[in-house]
C-alpha cells in the first residue's frame, strides 16, 4: 500500500470547528488547534485585537470575522453561506472554550438545522482549570455569570444551594464585592476557591471559608472564576431548643455571633442558622 501524502491525509472536512484557546498563557494551546486555525478559511472571534495576539504569535494568517453577542445574529446568513460553499471556519472566544458563557450557540444551532458538520477541538477551560485544583467534589454544576436582576439571582442561588456537588461561577471584578453578600446568604458553612488571572504571571488563588470571606480592598484585575464546595451531608438541622435560644438572643446579639455560638459545638449548617435569624428579624 502506497502511503498518502500528509496534505491528503490531513485534509480537513468542511464545516465549523469550535477551537479552544488559552485562558491566559499563550503557550497553553494544542498542536491540533494551531493546525486547524492555520488551515481555516475564516476565524470567527469576539475581539479581533485580542485574538490577533495569539494568531500573530503562531504566524496564523487566516481571515478574521468579528463575531460577538451584538452581531452574532447579523452574521448568521453570511457564515452559513460560506460553510455551505465548502469553507472551513473556526470559532474561537477571547479565552478558553467557545460558547461557555461566550457567543457561538446561535451559529451552532443554525449549523445543526442546516446539517453542517461541527467539530470540537478541545483545550483550555477556566471551569475545569479551577475545579481541578479546588480539592472539592469532581461532580460540579457550572452556572456562569450572575444575572443583573437581584430577584433572578436570589431564586437561582436558592436552588443551587441544594445541589449535591461543587458549583462554579464567573464573576466580573466590578461585581465581586456586591456578590459576597449573596454567597454568604446561601452558602454559609462551605469553602470557596477564587481564581484570578489564572495561568498568567500574576495568577492568584484565594482559599477560605464562605463565613470568613471579606470584600476586596481594591477592584481585582480580570474576571474571577469561583468554585464553592459541596454540601456537607453530615450536618444536622436546628432543634426546637436551638430555635428558642436564637429567639432569645436575637434582640441583643448580632446574627454573626448567634451563628458562631449555635454552631460552635454542633454540626449544624451555618447557613440554616443564618437564614433562621433572618426569618425572625423579618
Amino acid at each position: 500500500m502506497i502511503p498518502l501524502p500528509d496534505t491528503i491525509k490531513n485534509k480537513l472536512n468542511y464545516g465549523l470547528y469550535i477551537v479552544s484557546t488559552p485562558i491566559g498563557n499563550l503557550s497553553d494551546i494544542t498542536i491540533r488547534a494551531l493546525n486547524i486555525l492555520k488551515d481555516s478559511d475564516y476565524i470567527l472571534c469576539e475581539d479581533t485585537r485580542t485574538s490577533k495576539k495569539l494568531l500573530e504569535k503562531y504566524k496564523i494568517k487566516s481571515k478574521l470575522i468579528s463575531n460577538h453577542r451584538f452581531n452574532e445574529t447579523k452574521n448568521l446568513n453570511k457564515i452559513i453561506e460560506l460553510l455551505q460553499s465548502g469553507k472551513i471556519i473556526s470559532l474561537i472566544s477571547d479565552a478558553g472554550t467557545p460558547t461557555i458563557s461566550d457567543p457561538g450557540k446561535i451559529i451552532i444551532n443554525e449549523c445543526i438545522k442546516n446539517k453542517i458538520n461541527i467539530y470540537p477541538i478541545p483545550g483550555p477551560s477556566a471551569v475545569s482549570t479551577a475545579v481541578s485544583i479546588s480539592g472539592f467534589s469532581e461532580k460540579y454544576f457550572f452556572y456562569g455569570f450572575f444575572p443583573n436582576k437581584k430577584k433572578d439571582l436570589n431564586n437561582d442561588l436558592k436552588s443551587l444551594s441544594n445541589i449535591k456537588g461543587s458549583i462554579v461561577f464567573f464573576i466580573s471584578p466590578n461585581k465581586i464585592n456586591d456578590s459576597i453578600e449573596y454567597l454568604k446568604t446561601f452558602f454559609l458553612g462551605r469553602k470557596i476557591l477564587i481564581g484570578r488571572e489564572m495561568t498568567k504571571f500574576f495568577e492568584e488563588y484565594i482559599r477560605t471559608n464562605i463565613d470568613d470571606l471579606k470584600p476586596f480592598q481594591k477592584t481585582p484585575k480580570g474576571e474571577l472564576t469561583i468554585v464553592i464546595s459541596e454540601n456537607n451531608n453530615n450536618l444536622i438541622t436546628l432543634s426546637d431548643i436551638d430555635k428558642k435560644k436564637i429567639k432569645k438572643m436575637i434582640k441583643n446579639s448580632s446574627v454573626k455571633d448567634i451563628v458562631n455560638l449555635i454552631t460552635k459545638n454542633k454540626k449544624i449548617s451555618k447557613k440554616e442558622v443564618y437564614n433562621y435569624c433572618l426569618s425572625i428579624k423579618k
